[in-house]
């Protein structure tokens, strides 16, 4: 199924998704709420599920404000360097382990929020990635059973300013400006994708100019190997996400001059099968003035 989490009339919900129409699950449902949590802690709800089969009155997508997926999850996990093409453009070898970092809530928003260009920084660049979305939580999960503990799969924007993320060996400051990780708006069933979402075109572009175009069957570590890999050191929660990396053609890579994200723009991430993630880059000046 396709869910898209999001707001009416400042009322937030579970809406399911079919040619560009949705159904409000959460009206329909008890104990669905404000997000996708009533779902992924009790997916005995999901069986039998339809959109057909939703008593609730359909409306357009586009009258829905998308809103994060998961409210408040316990981790958000990033992959970096998980595509040899973006590894040998960054000038990096390749790892043997994974270069694992985390992502902070704030720093997240959704499909459709403004992308904030830092004050500090006109360095801003751009990441699509592919995100799970985990359902069945767990620790030392075996590889073979990895696939069974995702709920879904949705497109992210793994925004990052690049100075402030080579001041450290750590990338932790440059992965975390405020509202620099766009996620959404559809979260996809595993059902409706090739396993392991593998062998999607994952692609961003700014208007007509393509930036990145790959396929997720490039990925070092694909999403089985990944869940097992985290599980070793940290137990898997529900609703925990899971970034899984980008593909060559960032901006801090691109030859003569690097190619920066610019207020005014919107920055688009797509996924065969899921979906577009679009947003709007804003300077956090204009965001202050426009408080005043």
């Amino acid at each position: 199924m396709r869910f898209l989490v999001g707001t009416v009339a400042e009322r937030t919900g579970v809406y399911v998704v079919k040619d560009g129409n949705a159904k409000d699950l959460s009206a329909a449902l008890p104990g669905v709420r404000g997000d996708l949590m009533g779902l992924i802690d009790a997916p005995e709800r999901l069986a039998g599920l339809s959109y057909d089969g939703i008593a609730a009155p359909e409306r357009p997508v586009a009258s829905i404000t998308p809103a994060l997926p998961v409210a408040a999850p316990g981790k958000i996990i990033c992959l970096g360097l998980n595509y040899v093409d973006h590894i040998k453009e960054g000038g990096y070898d390749i790892p043997e382990y994974p270069a694992l970092f985390m992502r902070a809530l704030n720093s997240m928003m959704p499909a459709g929020a403004p992308m904030i260009r830092p004050a500090c920084s006109e360095k801003l660049d751009y990441e699509v990635e592919l995100m799970v979305i985990v359902g069945r939580g767990g620790r030392h999960i075996a590889e073979a059973d990895a696939l069974e503990h995702v709920f879904g799969y949705t497109v992210f924007n793994d925004g990052s300013v690049r100075d402030y993320q080579r001041k450290t060996h750590q990338w932790t400051p440059g992965k975390n400006f405020d509202a620099t990780g766009g996620i959404g708006p559809v979260v996809v069933t595993p059902d409706e994708l090739p396993e392991g979402a593998a062998g999607l075109k994952i692609e961003s572009r700014v208007g007509d100019e393509i930036l990145q175009s790959a396929t997720t069957s490039d990925m070092l570590w694909p999403v089985a190997r990944t869940i097992a890999t985290i599980s070793e050191f940290a137990t898997l929660d529900p609703g925990d996400m899971i970034a899984m990396g980008t593909p060559p053609g960032v901006g801090h890579a691109k030859k003569p001059n690097p190619r920066w994200l610019r207020p005014g723009e919107t920055i688009e991430c797509e996924i065969e099968g899921i979906g577009i993630c679009a947003n709007p880059v804003v300077a956090e000046e204009d965001l202050a003035r426009a408080a005043e």
